[in-house]
């Protein structure tokens, strides 16, 4: 049975990839740096975990994949988000944001007496 923190992981993962999707066309490795960099550091994803997640988002067809030359003989992915990938975002955005006020609201909770 999979933990909590690793259902966690797995859905945010697939939300930011998702997002910088939408914004363009991206590679694996960009994937990871832009997901580093935008986090200020608080997310290094490796590829071993990155891999597998973009599988996972091909496989239901939220996204796609094409090859691209890069110089002589290198070849690289780029990946881009599907429609369905878009509505599933938005999904995942809304349950992240009423599970984050969820959070927020307990984290936060004075109680009536402690007022």
């Amino acid at each position: 049975m999979m933990g909590i923190k690793e259902n966690f992981k797995r859905g945010t993962l697939e939300m930011l990839i998702l997002h910088l999707l939408k914004g363009e066309e991206m590679y694996g490795y960009q994937l990871t740096q832009e997901i580093c960099v935008r986090s200020n550091g608080t997310f290094k994803i490796t590829e071993g975990s990155m891999y597998p997640t973009l599988y996972r988002l091909l496989d239901k067809e939220l996204i796609s994949d094409r090859l691209e030359l890069v110089g002589r003989r290198r070849t690289r992915v780029y990946y881009r988000i599907e429609p369905k990938g878009v509505e599933y975002l938005e999904k995942l955005t809304r349950e992240y944001e009423i599970t984050s006020a969820g959070i927020d609201a307990i984290m936060n909770y004075v109680p009536e007496e402690e007022k």
